[in-house]
């Protein structure tokens, strides 16, 4: 087997799981090593049970006295058994795993591992996993790799397949780093650094292997943006930029004043336009600092001297808000200009029309998804695109615009705090620029980190925000409940959620693996408030604005990235009402929590970055990732800050002394990119 063999090749795959495999990205050999675990689990030392380790996993040691019971029953069959430490008894309970009964023997010692609960004086357990104690100590000299999954596909099958590419195919991987740099660092190969991730003795073995497979990526990364830099020939303005007043108008008559920041990002764009090349500019803005009607003044611009220029929006929903948007704007400001959307869920006559106004219409905004840069979609003079919280539109999609006319301006927005050093490491061929402060009528959020004890009034004070008319936000890490894992889950939360909160209240759910015309479906009806709560993970990061939405309460808060945590708090804040950020912390270090306050300290998200990158350290990139934005499989550009300043400092140094690689050539290879990888390169 090789790298791009099917996963059909691997013992044990047949066209079932290798559809589950599919539905997670991982497609081939090489997908399945870079499917990386999202976090390890240690198994605990056995415990006496007592009343302190109520609410945390644990492993005891126990027998059972009596044989273990299975009711059967119309929807599920429930195995009980009673397990006794000692005197002290624990209600063990299975469901629809009526063959468990038979690996409960009486009288022989077994180790239950799981989360212990109890129910007025009785211990309990659910679905705990269970281990011979010759087994139960073999496990605890390991770290068991924690897989993302989908429904199907268990943790055990993910592990056994990936141990089965290592025990069958020979190492891959071809050495891409100068050997001066592998010595330097003392870097394992890239195969046992992948072994060293997936399967890894310890913590050391852990942070040995992954920090070479880290920085190989920045290594990478950035060298192939390097070079394309080096074959980069600035091209000159074919733009003729005269109109100032038409702009200069529309901003007097706003109904506030720009802020500083927003002025002088404008103020720079607007000299781009007017240079003597065609420009490239990164605005980094913090969430709710206005970089939409920057964006806007800067396409009015061009619009006004006679040209075309697109926005291109992540989703469909955020496409279709900017429309709304830009045509409010349009009316408000007494601007002639048509406002043209174009996404991938209109009918084809719908496309046809709007292809033919894009074709035609000299002076015109014009709004939509990635359908902007489909085949047979041809511009009228574009001179400006804008890209909306989109890292990872590149320089292929740069090309495919300038293919078809003349090479437009390229501005991209992000709301991405990244401090400005790793910035301009990352987006070493664009100009950058930063809106810091918040618009003057923004109320900032008030934000507030809690324990499982205080859960009742989190859910009383979403109440009293629903009875008062607005919507909530509640974030979950999960889909689904996954094996060996504490983390909320959207599918359960959803449905327990409904039975707390009674049939009066519209509660829905959103993640990931949903379509996208259903995603679209549900986000539409939040927006227009039909849904009072909407349960979801990560995936409403992007800056869908709902002004209505007052609270957003984060599960397992613990799990997420400072960075992160500030994105997602930003969804809500954007209306005229005093707006809550509710942190659930089930972490049970003091370090965790104490990352955590950073959040009630401050509503700013490039001085979160900067304390982030402060407080994390070794083993705190585990489950915490949060720069997936640029492509990076398991790379974090705020965790790993020390080995990207590394990465980039070796690539000059490496360039300088051989510019086109001629003692290099494995460098062009790449063992991220060997595989089916979609990224694209800034």
């Amino acid at each position: 087997m090789d790298l791009h063999s099917s996963l059909r090749q691997i013992k044990g795959i047949g066209e079932k799981t290798e559809q589950l495999f599919q539905k997670l990205g991982v497609y081939t050999v090489g997908d399945i090593l870079l499917h990386f675990p999202r976090t390890y689990q240690e198994y605990p030392e056995l415990c006496i049970i007592d009343d302190t380790l109520v609410g945390q996993n644990i492993a005891f040691f126990g027998r059972l006295h009596t044989p273990a019971v299975t009711r059967r029953g119309k929807r599920m069959d429930v195995t009980i058994a009673k397990v006794f430490q000692d005197d002290c008894a624990v209600e063990c309970v299975w469901f629809r795993m009526p063959y468990i009964a038979k690996q409960l023997p009486v009288n022989d010692g077994i180790i239950f591992y799981g989360c212990l609960l109890k129910d007025g004086n009785q211990y309990k357990m659910e679905q705990p996993a269970i281990y011979p104690p010759p087994q139960y100590q073999a496990l605890r000299r390991t770290l068991q790799p924690i897989y993302t999954l989908t429904k199907g596909l268990s943790q055990q099958m993910v592990r056994k397949t990936v141990q089965a590419v290592f025990a069958s195919t020979a190492d891959a991987g071809s050495e891409i780093l100068p050997a001066q740099i592998v010595e330097r660092e003392a870097f394992p190969t890239s195969w046992e650094a992948l072994r060293m991730v997936h399967f890894p003795a310890d913590f050391e073995e852990l942070s040995l292997g992954r920090r070479r497979l880290v920085y190989e990526e920045f290594f990478s990364f950035i060298l192939h943006s390097r070079l394309q830099q080096t074959q980069y020939v600035a091209e000159e303005n074919p733009w003729s930029f005269r109109e100032d007043l038409v702009v200069e108008r529309a901003i007097q008559a706003l109904p506030y004043t720009l802020t500083d920041g927003q002025a002088q990002t404008l103020s720079a764009i607007r000299a781009d336009l007017r240079g003597d090349y065609v420009s490239q500019r990164l605005i980094q803005g913090d969430v709710g600092s206005g970089k939409t009607i920057v964006a806007f003044l800067v396409m009015l611009d061009a619009v006004s001297n006679g040209y075309q220029a697109a926005l291109m929006a992540p989703t469909e929903v955020l496409a279709r808000q900017h429309e709304a948007s830009f045509r409010q704007l349009c009316d408000n400001l007494a601007l002639p200009y048509p406002v043209i959307c174009l996404t991938g869920s209109m009918t084809a006559a719908q496309k046809r029309e709007a292809y033919q106004q894009i074709a035609t219409t000299e002076r015109a905004f014009i709004i939509g998804t990635h359908a902007l840069i489909q085949e047979g979609l041809a511009y009228h003079q574009l001179a400006v695109v804008v890209t909306d919280e989109q890292h990872r539109f590149g320089v292929k999609q740069r090309e495919t615009f300038s293919q078809k006319g003349s090479s437009p301006h390229i501005l991209v927005m992000s709301a991405t705090p990244i401090p400005r050093t790793l910035a301009m490491i990352l987006y070493g061929n664009m100009q950058i620029s930063a809106i810091h402060e918040l618009p003057a009528d923004r109320i900032p959020i008030k934000t507030c980190v809690i324990k499982e004890t205080m859960r009742s009034k989190a859910y009383a004070m979403i109440a009293k925000e629903i009875q008062n008319g607005h919507q909530a936000y509640i974030i979950c890490p999960l889909v689904e409940a996954s094996e060996q894992t504490e983390a909320e889950n959207v599918t359960d939360y959803t449905n327990r959620l409904q039975r707390m909160f009674g049939s009066g209240v519209s509660i829905a759910s959103l993640h990931g693996r949903m379509a996208a015309k259903e995603k679209n479906h549900i986000m539409e009806q939040f927006v227009q408030g039909t849904i009072s709560i909407l349960v979801s993970t990560t995936v409403v990061e992007v800056g869908v604005n709902v002004p209505n939405a007052t609270v957003i309460m984060i599960e397992n808060a613990n799990r997420f990235g400072l960075a992160q945590l500030h994105q997602l708090r930003g969804r809500v804040g954007r209306g005229k009402w005093q707006s809550y950020c509710i942190l659930m912390d089930q972490g049970k270090e003091a370090k965790t929590t104490k990352r955590l306050e950073v959040m009630k300290q401050s509503n700013d998200g490039f001085y979160i970055a900067q304390e982030d990158l402060k407080l994390r350290g070794p083993g705190d990139f585990f489950g915490i990732r949060q720069s997936g934005d640029l492509g990076f499989r398991l790379a974090d550009i705020i965790g790993d800050a020390d080995l990207l300043q590394l990465a980039a400092q070796d690539v000059e140094e490496l360039l300088r002394v051989d510019s086109v690689l001629e003692q290099h050539p494995a460098m062009t290879e790449d063992l991220f990119a060997t595989v089916s990888d979609n990224r694209m390169v800034l």
